[in-house]
């Protein structure tokens, strides 16, 4: 059963970025239901009174898209009596080895190579069109749970904000959610207390410089470009929404219905 969710968004000390959809508009004129649909960055350092709060949503799922080398980064979540836990990565465990050893010890010279001249926003368009191309399978069952029981579910990453936003958006586009909309929930990530805390394995003042730190932060924001990119190639490799989800993703006209109801006012 949904429960009551407070009025005002909690703080949570040990987990960045959570949120309810609820209150979102779709294209006629319903919304989605507070309460049945979170957000947030992994929950690996929540803490008893974070983990608390999270139980007393009545969560059924938490789907967790982090892969192996996230997980052994940050840790594993912690556990919620009664809920269950899915991890479905979507990306693979290399590439994000490969991701965080760049950030946390990447040099000056190095960073300038891989990230400069925005080469950093288009890796992230780049890793937006991966996933939307290559992990229908996960976003498919994604969605099927959530027509048939999954509700009330949360959706995390690393910092949730590009493999839980896209999945979220996926999600959003299934219940007719206007654009606009999903762009504004998406944004949200880059407020000052939902960004991820980058970590540098060095100590010294340069491992946090101003130019690290710029070369960095396309890789940690959200920006409009990139969730375009992932609607660009909807649209370019299926025609348009409802092909992708119905050939993309296997989801009926039926499925699509139950999931509304689930998650719609």
């Amino acid at each position: 059963m949904t429960q009551q969710i407070p009025s005002t968004e909690p703080e949570l000390a040990g987990v960045r970025n959570f949120r309810d959809v609820g209150g979102l508009p779709t294209v006629d004129g319903r919304r989605v239901r507070p309460g049945v649909l979170f957000r947030s960055g992994h929950l690996a350092h929540a803490t008893a009174e974070d983990a608390a709060f999270l139980s007393s949503l009545g969560l059924h799922t938490i789907f967790d898209f982090r892969n192996a080398a996230d997980q052994k980064l940050e840790g594993p979540d912690v556990e919620l009596p009664g809920v269950r836990n899915v991890n479905l990565p979507l990306s693979d465990p290399a590439d994000g080895a490969e991701f965080w050893k760049m950030v946390r010890d990447g040099e000056i010279e190095q960073l300038r190579v891989l990230l400069g001249d925005g080469r950093a926003a288009g890796r992230m368009i780049a890793s937006y069109r991966a996933i939307i191309r290559q992990r229908t399978a996960e976003h498919a069952r994604v969605l099927h749970a959530l027509a048939d029981d999954s509700v009330p579910a949360l959706m995390h990453c690393a910092a949730g904000k590009d493999r839980a936003g896209l999945s979220v958006a996926v999600t959003l586009l299934a219940l007719d959610v206007e654009r606009d909309a999903i762009l504004a929930d998406y944004l949200e990530s880059n407020a000052k207390h939902r960004r991820y805390r980058v970590r540098r394995s060095s100590g010294e003042g340069s491992a946090h410089s101003p130019e690290v730190m710029e070369l960095l932060s396309p890789l940690f924001d959200a920006r409009a470009e990139y969730l375009a990119a992932a609607f660009e190639t909807i649209e370019e490799t299926w025609g348009g929404v409802d092909a992708y989800l119905e050939q993309g993703l296997g989801l009926t006209p039926e499925t699509r219905e139950r999931l509304r109801e689930r998650l719609l006012d």
